[in-house]
Order: C-alpha cells, then sequence, then structure tokens
C-alpha cells in the first residue's frame, strides 16, 4: 500500500512540474484569472491524454490491496481450515477411495459445508475403484552371502495385484529406465523381480519436477516389465530424501498386460539392494495380499456462493478429498481440500458478495483413478456451464509460493496476460504468477476453456511425506496452512472482481 502511494504522488508530483513548465510565461502576459483559466485548461488537456487512467488505476489498486489485506487478516485469525484439518485425520483417517473413511469424509465435508449458509451444497456421485492393501506387505533379501536375510520397509504400489499367501521369490535384476527394460528383454527378466532404482534428479530446485521424471518407474513400469516376462517388481520410492520410510502411489496395468505383484522401498533400502547387487546375485521374496473389488458408488462434495451479477461464470476451488490408506492423508490432500473449504468460509466472514459463482469442489478418487474429476467434468459439459476459471490445491500446506497457469492454447496467452497484472498486489506476500501445470482433478475442464492454476506452496519438503505414514495432521504448521487459505482467497477475489476478458 505505502509503496504504490508513494508511486502515485511522485507521478502527481512530475505532474505538477511539467505544467509548472508550460505555464511558467503566461503570467509576464497575461493577467491573473488569464493565467489560472489558462492552467486549468493545459491541466484538463494533460489528464485528458495522459492522467485519468492512470489516476483510476492507482486508485483501484490500492483499493484492492486494501481489501486484500482484509482478506489476510480475516484468514490468519479467523480461518477454521485447520480443525477441520484435525478431524479428517485423527477422527476420519486415510480416506481411500471405496473405503468407510472416504464415506466418513464425504459425509463430514458436506456437514460442514452446510453450517456455512451457502447457496448450495450437493453431492455429485461417481463410481470408484475399491482397491484393498490387506496384511501387511513382507519383502525380504533372503540368504545373502554377506548380509543374510534382510527385511526392507515396503509398501504395495495401489491397484497392484497380490502375491498369494505364498509369496514370491526370484533373482533381482536393477534398472534405471523404462528403455533399459525394453533394451534387456525377455531373455535377461522373464522369471526375475525388475527393480527400478531411478533416484529423485537433486539439481531440481522444484521437487515436482524431479518428481515427474522419475514417477514412470511407478506408474508403468509393472506393465513394462511384465511384458518381459518378470514376475515382480520392486520400485525406489519417489521421494527426495533418503530415509526409511517407504512411499506408495498408483500403478496402472496396460491394457492386454498380465498384471504382477509391485512394492515401493524405502530410499534407504533401494540404496542398500543396489550396493548389494554389484557384490553378488540377490534373491528377494516378496508377500502381498492385495485385492480389488467392484467398483463403488462415492461423491464428489460440492458447495458455492451464487453470483449477484454473472452467476453463469464459475470460478472452481478444490481439492481432493480422497488419500491413499497409509498414514492420515494430511499434506496429500486433506490440506488443499480444507483450505478451499476456508477460502468460502473467509469470504462470508467478511460479507464478500461475488459478482460470478465461486464453487467449492472437493474432488473424489484422484489418487487411483480419477473418477471425481472427470464426473464434474461431464456434468459441467452436460449441464453447458461456464468455468471461467478453477483453482486447485494439491501440494501440501507448506509457505505459499504463487500459482502456477494453463488453459487451452486459443485462450490462454490473453488470459495470462490479464492475470500478471495483478502481480503487483500479491508480490508482497511473497506470491507471484507462472506458466506450468494446474492439477489433476481440474485438468478435464482445460477441454471446456477453463482458465487452470494450481496453487503452489514450497515444494521441499513435500515429497518427504506424499503417500506415506507419516504424512499425518503433526506434520501440518497451522500458520503455513492459513496463509494458503489467504493467497487462494485473494486469487478467488481478484478472478470474481475482474473476470479474465
Amino acid at each position: 500500500m505505502a509503496w504504490t502511494t508513494g508511486i502515485f504522488y511522485k507521478k502527481k508530483f512530475k505532474k505538477n512540474a511539467f505544467l509548472h513548465t508550460l505555464t511558467a510565461l503566461f503570467p509576464i502576459i497575461l493577467p491573473i484569472q488569464s493565467y489560472l483559466i489558462m492552467r486549468r485548461i493545459l491541466l484538463f488537456l494533460f489528464l485528458s491524454i495522459f492522467g485519468w487512467n492512470t489516476l483510476f488505476c492507482q486508485k483501484t489498486t490500492d483499493e484492492d490491496a486494501l481489501y486484500i489485506r482484509k482478506i489476510y487478516d480475516k484468514a490468519l485469525t479467523e480461518s477454521v481450515g485447520y480443525n477441520w484439518l484435525e478431524f479428517l485425520c485423527t477422527r476420519v483417517g486415510a480416506r481411500l477411495a471405496g473405503s468407510p473413511q472416504a464415506a466418513a469424509a464425504v459425509e463430514y465435508t458436506r456437514q460442514m459445508l452446510d453450517t456455512m449458509q451457502l447457496d448450495s451444497v450437493w453431492l455429485q456421485p461417481c463410481m470408484v475403484p475399491h482397491w484393498v492393501r490387506g496384511e501387511k506387505e513382507q519383502v525380504r533379501i533372503i540368504s545373502s552371502r554377506k548380509l543374510g536375510d534382510v527385511d526392507l520397509k515396503a509398501l504395495a504400489l495401489g491397484n497392484s495385484i497380490g502375491t498369494g499367501k505364498d509369496g514370491i521369490v526370484a533373482e533381482v535384476i536393477e534398472v534405471k529406465s523404462l528403455d533399459e527394460v525394453e533394451k534387456l528383454g525377455r531373455e535377461a527378466l522373464a522369471g526375475k523381480i525388475v527393480f527400478y532404482n531411478r533416484a529423485f534428479d537433486q539439481t531440481q530446485i522444484n521437487t515436482f519436477n524431479a518428481y515427474g521424471g522419475a514417477v514412470d518407474q511407478r506408474g508403468v513400469g509393472p506393465s513394462r516389465a511384465s511384458k518381459q516376462g518378470a514376475i515382480g517388481v520392486i520400485v525406489r520410492s519417489m521421494s527426495s530424501r533418503l530415509d526409511d520410510v517407504p512411499h506408495t502411489g498408483g500403478t496402472n496395468y496396460e491394457e492386454g498386460v498380465t498384471p504382477i505383484p509391485a512394492v515401493a522401498i524405502s530410499t534407504n533400502d533401494a540404496e542398500l539392494l543396489s550396493k548389494l547387487l554389484k557384490e553378488e546375485s540377490v534373491r528377494v521374496y516378496i508377500r502381498t495380499t492385495c485385492e480389488r473389488y467392484p467398483n463403488k458408488l462415492s461423491y464428489n462434495v460440492i458447495g458455492e456462493i451464487r453470483g449477484s451479477e454473472k452467476p453463469d461464470e464459475i470460478i472452481v476451488v478444490g481439492g481432493h478429498l480422497d488419500s491413499w490408506d497409509v498414514g492420515q492423508g494430511a499434506h496429500d490432500d486433506g490440506a488443499g481440500s480444507v483450505q478451499s473449504m476456508d477460502v468460502l468460509q473467509v469470504l462470508k466472514r467478511l460479507n464478500y458478495k461475488p459478482k460470478r459463482t465461486i464453487r467449492c469442489v472437493l474432488f473424489m478418487n484422484e489418487e487411483n483413478g480419477l473418477a471425481g474429476g472427470r464426473a464434474y467434468a461431464a456434468e459441467a459439459l452436460r449441464k453447458k456451464e461456464k468455468h471461467l476459471a478453477a483453482i486447485e490445491s494439491d501440494r501440501g500446506g507448506f509457505t505459499p509460493r504463487g500459482f502456477t497457469c494453463e488453459g487451452d492454447a486459443s485462450i490462454f496467452e490473453k488470459r495470462f496476460k490479464k492475470v500478471v497484472q495483478w502481480s503487483d498486489l500479491i508480490e508482497s506476500y511473497g506470491l507471484s504468477f507462472k506458466t506450468g501445470g494446474s492439477g489433476a482433478d481440474i485438468g478435464p475442464l482445460k477441454a471446456q476453456k477453463a482458465f487452470l492454476f494450481g496453487f503452489e506452496p514450497d515444494s521441499q519438503r513435500y515429497f518427504d511425506y506424499h503417500h506415506t505414514t507419516i504424512d499425518t495432521f503433526d506434520a501440518i504448521n497451522k500458520r503455513e496452512l492459513d496463509l494458503g487459505t489467504a493467497a487462494m482467497t485473494t486469487l478467488v477475489f481478484l478472478l470474481d472482481k475482474y473476470g479474465l476478458e
């Protein structure tokens, strides 16, 4: 505020100097009255050419800065997302789609939205996968010449089939890429367990880039190994640090491929196994009892404040309500869900009357299927809804850094230029706009010409917790969570006030 006001007075001083220069000679040859009239005429001409727009924009910027300050004050002192998150994590717990806990989370968040006196709250049905982990996984190096038997810390990958009660035993072959599996072929891999051991690229400043460079091993690695006759897969956990915490996460069997069991082991155990393989042939025993059951009915949870001037233009803010079945799903994505709910709560407490419809969507089944995001987009298309923008929070509850933006090529450049004009208003809060991905759940809205935002917190610690047993409520910092709510509310306010045209 002080900075923008300073700019205003600086510009005003320059205008006065300009006017004095133009009129300096007039008092010598004109009466005082004529001088004053001429000065007014010159001032009018100057403002007509240069000034009215500058003065108007400055006033608007100052008003916006003051209101954004109110948003932050309200979010940092009266937000309730942290309390909602505590209930989700400690009372409901892990919320894998199709589980009783996921159903409990749907009902709890519906009730919380219903207490906010929104214009509408409803459940949107979607059919979701129903996968159950089963008994605790056993992954063991057996009869090593150097180490003997060694238990490895492991979690089955989501959607994986089980080994059966007897488990499997085979020699382990280490690879670093999908291409290496292809090159080794059936002759080297048939009857073996493939060990994918490509670590995160530590030179990446944004750890999501490192994740993107490694996650194909987990996503399609088991399918590619199966095509070459492998009977099982071990994957290095998707994490940027060395520790003893295994990370689960989804795998997707490609069409026509025989599913094989797949597990992830901790990064420390991946280092141990890799070192041992350089010294001797290693055999590993794997036992998992995962099962896939028929799909189940679940729901997206939706609440909205109806717009007063352009109710048919919708601004979505959301996160995914489901989590993996280990830990409590605090950062992934309980934080994003309660932040999205809290955006509406903060606006209500400010007595804000939006021009456009502001809608909170808690998506179901992001982790192992994206059924909720697809169902939402399909219903929006069927109802011919117009989504101006959608914001997703699914990168943890850490300190906010800004927003990444994406959209259909036909609308992206124009709308991104509009958005970056707001940069001065958010920079003092440590935020910025940049190009990049948005979120998996809102991704299907891209084809419907919605402009998409990914809320971006600091990424350095996210993959310490992602898909693990330690993603629990005590890993959340309340102030960081509330700052995220304030940042998202600020963007919603600007989108609602100015649109994107």
